[in-house]
């Protein structure tokens, strides 16, 4: 896609990438000098992304190809999740990498982020969540609600950057317990499960254990000892 739009000097458009799949993307593109990338969620905080690929003399700004839908409805009785949504959407027969993240309004409904050429679909076609009757509106994409992730950081100290020692020392159980999280494959490292309790992290790697939430690394500090001195965000 990088060669044809550089070849071409036209704007291409990714659908909806997962977190791992867009870093590695990022990592990718930022090599090549006839190219620049944008990534784009709706929000600052957005996990689903579109990547947009041109060359730099074409793509001097971010391109439209993000669109917001509020899905309202009276969900005081019946709260849905947010796989009830996706579910809602997806049995409407669109693929999954046309959407990007769903935020939950509680019981007001959801508000969702979409490819723009699937919006008056949308509109028209989804009439129901659950059991709740819903109505879609698009709205602009300054008036989704979110909130900025609150975030608890504290120090550790530990002997190495292993998984099982700064994760259990992040999410606070023994390292038996996240041990058995790993064998399990609970633990993923960047969105991806891992297998090994031995696996090595570094600065801004973002761990997670199933019913546990999510961990990022920070600063790391080698002590006069010897050790790490590492600083851990965890996700409230």
């Amino acid at each position: 896609m990088a060669r044809r739009a550089s070849s071409r000097r036209e704007v291409l458009h990714t659908n909806f990438l997962t977190p791992p799949v867009l870093k590695e993307s990022m990592l990718a593109l930022e090599k090549l000098s006839d190219i620049r990338a944008v990534a784009q969620g709706g929000y600052p905080q957005a996990e689903r992304c579109r990547i947009s690929i041109g060359h730099p003399d074409v793509l001097t700004s971010d391109p439209d190809v993000i669109a917001a839908l509020s899905v309202t409805g009276n969900f005081g009785f019946q709260p849905c999740s947010h796989g009830d949504f996706l579910g809602a959407i997806l049995n409407k027969g669109i693929a999954r990498e046309k959407l990007g993240d769903i935020i939950l309004q509680g019981e007001k409904g959801a508000q969702i982020i979409i490819v723009p050429e699937l919006v008056d679909f949308i509109i028209l076609s989804l009439d129901k969540v659950g059991n709740v009757p819903v109505s879609c509106t698009k709205i602009p994409l300054i008036s989704l609600d979110y909130e900025a992730p609150r975030t608890q950081t504290f120090k550790t100290v530990e002997a190495s950057l292993r998984v099982d020692a700064l994760a259990s020392a992040g999410f606070k159980i023994s390292r038996s317990k996240l041990v058995d999280s790993v064998s399990k494959g609970e633990l993923r490292i960047n969105w991806i499960p891992v297998s090994k309790n031995n696996t090595t992290l570094k600065t801004g790697d973002i761990v997670s254990v199933s019913g546990r939430g999510r961990l990022k690394i920070g600063e790391i500090r080698s002590t006069r000892k010897g050790k790490f001195e590492v600083e851990l965000i965890r996700y409230l």
